[in-house]
């Protein structure tokens, strides 16, 4: 899928089902803190044009690594007040109209776009589904995968269904180590398969959700590893988070020059690429010595 660095070895350890507590954990460092380390001059942009602002999902201009970035991502609160103003990090079709138009800005002056994923998915309320819930994340997914300049997504701690993969159609892929990406929650898919919610430990640990998991099915190019929790060092976490991201992102630049038309259509179609791979398996027959491959397929 890409080309791996180096990077140190996730520890084995804590299941599943314990990742997905340390995901959640109130004290992990949230979309504003990676910010505050990471960037300067910070211009948070506001509203879709539409309808209002959302802020459960921000966005905005920074300088990361000497260079103009345009940054997307899930905040959640960290008190209650600040959860229910925000929503606990689940947009409303406003975030992702205002994601698209922050994304289509980005492009039009050559900024790269970072995201921050972690939110455990897109709000499900009525007034969402009136608004057109559904079209807002598809037309973000549709915009993002069209980007003509380099893109990194970070998923820093849930990522949630549809809400997170809504600004994760990057280039580049990174995790975590104690973070989580599923097209549901645990506790869903324990309760669509065996009615049961309670039934979540096992749940997350069948549907392979782990940074370790996604890295091995070529979904995630990087795990970043938590030497502690990142709500315990949180700092450290933050700044292993941004030597990765530079680095990735100064790879995709140098292959992928702004002032390179070519090399723009060479971006798109390496995006797509990426995203098809996703979800190919491998047919086999028994062989004389064991199992052989048969075909692959695509999809």
């Amino acid at each position: 899928m890409t080309d791996r660095v180096p990077h140190a070895e996730p520890s084995a350890g804590p299941t599943a089902w314990e990742r997905v507590k340390l995901a959640r954990h109130g004290d992990r460092p949230h979309a504003f803190d990676y910010l505050q380390e990471l960037t300067t001059d910070w211009v948070e942009l506001h509203g879709d044009r539409a309808f209002g602002d959302d802020r459960a999902l921000i966005g905005g201009l920074a300088t990361f690594a000497g260079q103009t970035i345009m940054v997307l991502g899930h905040q959640k609160g960290n008190d209650t007040k600040e959860n229910l103003a925000r929503n606990f990090g689940m947009a409303r079709p406003e975030g992702y109209r205002k994601a698209e138009r922050l994304m289509r800005h980005a492009e039009k002056f050559g900024f790269p776009v970072l995201t921050l994923i972690d939110t455990p998915g897109a709000e499900p309320g009525i007034g969402s589904e009136e608004r057109g819930q559904a079209n807002a994340i598809a037309e973000s997914l549709l915009t993002m995968a069209d980007l003509g300049v380099p893109t990194v997504a970070v998923v820093i701690g849930e990522g949630g269904s549809g809400g997170a993969l809504a600004i994760g159609v990057a280039d580049r892929i990174l995790m975590l180590e104690n973070a989580i990406y599923a097209v549901a929650s645990p506790e869903a898919c324990a309760a669509i398969l065996w009615k049961d919610a309670g039934r979540a430990a096992e749940a997350a640990a069948t549907m392979r959700i782990t940074a370790a998991d996604l890295e091995q099915f070529g979904i995630v190019d990087e795990v970043i590893a938590e030497v502690v929790p990142a709500h315990v060092r949180p700092k450290d976490t933050i700044r292993a988070t941004g030597i990765a991201i530079a680095r990735h992102l100064r790879a995709l630049q140098d292959v992928h020059p702004r002032d390179d038309l070519s090399a723009i259509e060479r971006l798109r179609a390496a995006r797509y690429e990426r995203f098809r791979r996703i979800g190919a398996w491998r047919e086999t027959v028994p062989g004389a010595n064991g199992y052989v491959a048969d075909a692959i397929s695509p999809r």
